[in-house]
Protein backbone atom coordinates (compact mmCIF):
# COMPACT_ATOMS: atom_id res chain seq x y z
CA UNK A 1 0.00 0.00 0.00
CA UNK A 2 1.16 3.31 -0.85
CA UNK A 3 2.51 5.58 2.22
CA UNK A 4 1.62 8.55 1.35
CA UNK A 5 -1.64 10.25 -0.05
CA UNK A 6 -2.04 11.66 -3.20
CA UNK A 7 -1.78 15.57 -2.37
CA UNK A 8 1.42 14.71 -0.39
CA UNK A 9 3.09 13.10 -3.53
CA UNK A 10 2.15 16.07 -5.92
CA UNK A 11 2.97 18.29 -3.52
CA UNK A 12 6.47 16.94 -3.22
CA UNK A 13 6.57 16.79 -6.63
CA UNK A 14 5.82 21.08 -7.02
CA UNK A 15 7.69 21.72 -4.36
CA UNK A 16 11.01 20.56 -4.97
CA UNK A 17 10.47 20.12 -8.74
CA UNK A 18 12.28 17.74 -9.67
CA UNK A 19 11.92 13.59 -9.82
CA UNK A 20 15.15 11.89 -10.33
CA UNK A 21 14.25 8.60 -12.49
CA UNK A 22 16.67 5.79 -12.04
CA UNK A 23 16.86 2.23 -12.91
CA UNK A 24 19.68 -0.47 -11.28
CA UNK A 25 18.69 -4.04 -11.42
CA UNK A 26 21.51 -4.47 -8.39
CA UNK A 27 19.25 -3.37 -5.36
CA UNK A 28 22.31 -2.29 -3.54
CA UNK A 29 23.56 0.24 -5.98
CA UNK A 30 19.94 1.24 -6.39
CA UNK A 31 19.87 1.46 -2.43
CA UNK A 32 22.87 3.86 -2.35
CA UNK A 33 21.23 5.86 -5.47
CA UNK A 34 18.07 6.71 -3.91
CA UNK A 35 19.70 7.42 -0.31
CA UNK A 36 22.47 9.54 -1.95
CA UNK A 37 19.47 11.40 -4.19
CA UNK A 38 17.77 11.82 -0.71
CA UNK A 39 20.46 13.60 0.95
CA UNK A 40 20.64 16.03 -2.00
CA UNK A 41 17.27 17.07 -1.17
CA UNK A 42 15.13 14.91 -3.27
CA UNK A 43 11.56 13.65 -1.59
CA UNK A 44 10.38 12.39 -4.92
CA UNK A 45 11.74 9.52 -6.84
CA UNK A 46 10.63 6.95 -9.61
CA UNK A 47 11.89 3.95 -10.00
CA UNK A 48 12.02 2.50 -13.88
CA UNK A 49 10.16 -0.61 -14.57
CA UNK A 50 12.88 -1.68 -17.02
CA UNK A 51 14.59 -4.84 -16.22
CA UNK A 52 13.57 -8.46 -14.93
CA UNK A 53 12.70 -8.88 -11.85
CA UNK A 54 12.26 -4.81 -11.86
CA UNK A 55 9.78 -5.37 -9.16
CA UNK A 56 11.62 -7.27 -6.83
CA UNK A 57 14.49 -4.48 -6.28
CA UNK A 58 11.23 -2.05 -5.85
CA UNK A 59 9.62 -3.58 -3.22
CA UNK A 60 13.09 -3.98 -1.67
CA UNK A 61 13.60 -0.14 -2.26
CA UNK A 62 10.41 0.47 -0.73
CA UNK A 63 11.26 -1.11 2.33
CA UNK A 64 14.21 0.78 2.69
CA UNK A 65 13.32 3.81 2.10
CA UNK A 66 10.13 3.79 4.57
CA UNK A 67 12.70 2.51 7.30
CA UNK A 68 15.72 4.72 6.65
CA UNK A 69 14.72 7.72 4.44
CA UNK A 70 11.72 9.86 6.16
CA UNK A 71 9.45 11.29 3.96
CA UNK A 72 11.14 10.18 1.06
CA UNK A 73 8.38 9.26 -1.83
CA UNK A 74 8.68 6.36 -3.83
CA UNK A 75 7.00 6.20 -7.27
CA UNK A 76 7.32 3.50 -10.54
CA UNK A 77 7.72 4.57 -13.64
CA UNK A 78 7.75 2.84 -17.51
CA UNK A 79 4.41 1.54 -16.85
CA UNK A 80 2.41 0.31 -19.24
CA UNK A 81 -0.74 -1.71 -18.41
CA UNK A 82 -3.02 -2.31 -15.94
CA UNK A 83 -1.77 -4.82 -14.39
CA UNK A 84 1.50 -3.96 -14.27
CA UNK A 85 0.49 -0.75 -12.28
CA UNK A 86 -1.59 -3.33 -9.95
CA UNK A 87 1.46 -5.28 -9.31
CA UNK A 88 3.80 -1.90 -8.13
CA UNK A 89 0.55 -0.43 -6.25
CA UNK A 90 0.41 -3.77 -4.22
CA UNK A 91 4.38 -3.11 -3.46
CA UNK A 92 3.86 0.39 -2.38
CA UNK A 93 4.55 2.43 -4.96
CA UNK A 94 3.07 5.93 -4.23
CA UNK A 95 2.53 7.03 -8.14
CA UNK A 96 2.68 5.41 -11.19
CA UNK A 97 4.62 7.15 -14.64
CA UNK A 98 4.44 5.77 -17.60
CA UNK A 99 5.92 6.65 -21.20
CA UNK A 100 2.72 7.29 -22.87
CA UNK A 101 -1.16 7.23 -21.74
CA UNK A 102 -2.92 4.14 -21.38
CA UNK A 103 -7.04 4.56 -20.41
CA UNK A 104 -7.00 1.51 -18.28
CA UNK A 105 -4.29 2.28 -16.24
CA UNK A 106 -5.73 5.69 -14.57
CA UNK A 107 -9.02 3.72 -13.05
CA UNK A 108 -6.66 1.04 -11.20
CA UNK A 109 -4.68 4.62 -9.48
CA UNK A 110 -7.82 5.70 -9.14
CA UNK A 111 -9.02 3.38 -7.32
CA UNK A 112 -6.77 3.77 -4.72
CA UNK A 113 -5.93 7.45 -5.08
CA UNK A 114 -2.84 7.02 -6.19
CA UNK A 115 -1.24 9.82 -8.84
CA UNK A 116 -1.11 8.55 -12.55
CA UNK A 117 1.38 10.89 -14.14
CA UNK A 118 0.88 8.92 -18.06
CA UNK A 119 3.22 10.35 -21.14
CA UNK A 120 1.75 12.82 -23.36
CA UNK A 121 3.09 14.14 -26.79
CA UNK A 122 -0.45 16.40 -27.54
CA UNK A 123 -2.75 18.43 -25.85
CA UNK A 124 -5.20 16.33 -26.74
CA UNK A 125 -3.28 13.78 -24.79
CA UNK A 126 -3.01 15.52 -22.46
CA UNK A 127 -7.11 16.53 -22.53
CA UNK A 128 -8.00 13.02 -22.32
CA UNK A 129 -5.35 12.06 -19.39
CA UNK A 130 -7.35 14.91 -17.46
CA UNK A 131 -10.37 13.71 -17.69
CA UNK A 132 -9.12 10.18 -16.77
CA UNK A 133 -8.41 12.29 -13.20
CA UNK A 134 -4.81 12.87 -13.87
CA UNK A 135 -3.85 15.66 -11.75
CA UNK A 136 0.10 15.64 -13.39
CA UNK A 137 0.67 14.76 -16.85
CA UNK A 138 4.22 13.76 -17.75
CA UNK A 139 5.03 15.98 -21.30
CA UNK A 140 7.60 13.05 -23.21
CA UNK A 141 9.89 12.88 -24.75
CA UNK A 142 10.50 16.19 -23.68
CA UNK A 143 13.66 16.69 -25.99
CA UNK A 144 11.79 16.22 -28.74
CA UNK A 145 8.94 18.13 -27.70
CA UNK A 146 10.31 21.15 -26.35
CA UNK A 147 9.61 24.11 -24.37
CA UNK A 148 7.68 25.57 -26.87
CA UNK A 149 5.23 22.74 -26.89
CA UNK A 150 4.51 23.38 -22.96
CA UNK A 151 3.56 26.77 -23.28
CA UNK A 152 1.40 26.25 -26.74
CA UNK A 153 -0.86 23.58 -24.35
CA UNK A 154 -0.45 26.06 -21.11
CA UNK A 155 -2.04 28.58 -23.08
CA UNK A 156 -5.20 27.38 -23.62
CA UNK A 157 -5.00 25.15 -20.71
CA UNK A 158 -3.64 27.06 -17.82
CA UNK A 159 -4.70 24.40 -15.32
CA UNK A 160 -2.22 21.62 -16.98
CA UNK A 161 0.22 20.59 -14.69
CA UNK A 162 3.09 19.18 -16.50
CA UNK A 163 6.32 17.14 -15.95
CA UNK A 164 8.85 17.20 -18.26
CA UNK A 165 11.03 13.71 -19.38
CA UNK A 166 13.27 13.50 -21.39
CA UNK A 167 16.47 15.76 -22.45
CA UNK A 168 16.20 17.42 -19.26
CA UNK A 169 19.74 18.44 -17.49
CA UNK A 170 21.05 19.77 -14.15
CA UNK A 171 22.13 22.85 -16.11
CA UNK A 172 20.78 26.49 -15.67
CA UNK A 173 19.67 27.33 -19.32
CA UNK A 174 17.88 24.08 -20.01
CA UNK A 175 16.12 24.21 -16.26
CA UNK A 176 15.26 27.79 -17.24
CA UNK A 177 14.06 27.05 -20.44
CA UNK A 178 11.53 24.43 -18.77
CA UNK A 179 10.02 26.54 -16.11
CA UNK A 180 10.01 29.90 -17.47
CA UNK A 181 7.39 27.58 -20.33
CA UNK A 182 5.71 26.36 -17.55
CA UNK A 183 6.26 23.26 -16.22
CA UNK A 184 5.29 22.14 -12.86
CA UNK A 185 8.57 19.84 -12.12
CA UNK A 186 10.74 17.87 -14.35
CA UNK A 187 11.93 14.26 -14.60
CA UNK A 188 15.71 13.72 -14.75
CA UNK A 189 17.43 10.73 -15.71
CA UNK A 190 20.67 9.27 -17.31
CA UNK A 191 22.01 13.48 -16.87
CA UNK A 192 21.66 13.19 -13.00
CA UNK A 193 23.19 9.68 -12.96
CA UNK A 194 26.40 9.59 -15.10
CA UNK A 195 27.39 5.73 -16.14
CA UNK A 196 31.04 6.51 -14.73
CA UNK A 197 29.61 7.75 -11.57
CA UNK A 198 27.50 5.11 -10.61
CA UNK A 199 30.10 2.56 -12.18
CA UNK A 200 32.46 3.76 -9.38
CA UNK A 201 29.90 4.01 -6.41
CA UNK A 202 30.58 7.81 -6.19
CA UNK A 203 27.54 8.29 -4.37
CA UNK A 204 28.77 12.23 -3.13
CA UNK A 205 28.82 13.26 -6.81
CA UNK A 206 24.76 12.43 -7.14
CA UNK A 207 24.29 13.92 -3.46
CA UNK A 208 25.88 17.03 -5.37
CA UNK A 209 23.88 17.13 -8.76
CA UNK A 210 21.08 16.62 -7.13
CA UNK A 211 21.54 19.54 -4.60
CA UNK A 212 22.83 21.87 -7.34
CA UNK A 213 20.10 20.90 -9.88
CA UNK A 214 17.51 21.87 -7.07
CA UNK A 215 19.07 25.25 -6.53
CA UNK A 216 19.11 26.31 -9.92
CA UNK A 217 15.61 25.10 -10.34
CA UNK A 218 14.65 27.42 -6.99
CA UNK A 219 16.55 30.14 -8.74
CA UNK A 220 14.79 30.11 -12.09
CA UNK A 221 11.20 29.47 -10.71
Amino acid sequence: MAKYTKLQVIQAMKETGMVPVFYNGNLETAKQVVKACYEGGVRAFEFANRGDFAQEVFGELVKFANKELPGMIMGIGTVVDAPTAALYIQLGANFVVGPMFNPEIAPVCNRRLIPYCPGCATASEVGAAQAAGCDICKVFPGDVLGPAFVKGVRAPMPWSQLMVTGGVKPEKANLEAWFKAGVTCVGMGSNLFPKDVIAAGEWSKITELCKNALQIIKEVR
